[in-house]
């Protein structure tokens, strides 16, 4: 088993008997259980701090600490469902596999490699955008990468979708 690499981006595309197949997936530098122990902490700490204020006569401030602690744990909610998002695309001979994890949802794109078009849009704040056409549809990919890394990537897919 082969593989080509992105210089200073750590991606690989590995090579196998069948194709290449990369796995491109989110920067998760904290564990769930981390996150957790983070996010009582963090509310720990808050309704402490209101409820001194609180027993000192400040009474409002517990209902607004509550609130402040509701929408952290709504926030860290969002990120908790967001952190096993990935992307897997494998290119193989008369194949092309395309496999999004969004949150709960998980979709499949199958198609031939010779009629998959790829597409790179620049854009202003975003950078650029790697757009594979299938069927039909674009799909993006490389969404969990910087910008710089967007580039190097569709060049190397280029690559291996004329092969």
């Amino acid at each position: 088993m082969t593989s080509t690499e992105f210089p200073r981006r750590g991606l690989v595309f590995e090579e196998q008997a069948s194709g290449s197949s990369l796995l491109l997936k989110r920067n998760c530098s904290i564990s769930p259980g981390g996150m957790l122990r983070v996010f009582g902490l963090l509310a720990l700490a808050s309704l402490g701090i209101a409820t001194g204020f609180a027993l000192a006569g400040a009474w409002l401030i517990l209902p607004f600490a509550g609130l402040e602690v509701l929408a952290l744990g709504a926030a860290f909610v969002v990120h908790a469902r967001h952190a096993t998002d990935f992307e897997r695309i494998e290119v193989s001979t008369g194949r092309l596999t395309v496999e999004i994890a969004d949150a709960d949802r998980v979709a499949r794109y199958v198609i031939d490699p010779r009629v998959a078009k790829l597409r790179l849009e620049k854009d202003e704040g975003y950078g650029a955008r790697v757009l594979l056409r299938m069927s039909g549809r674009d799909v993006e990919v490389g969404r969990h990468l910087d910008a710089g890394a967007r580039e190097e990537f569709a060049a190397e897919l280029t690559k291996k979708l004329r092969i």
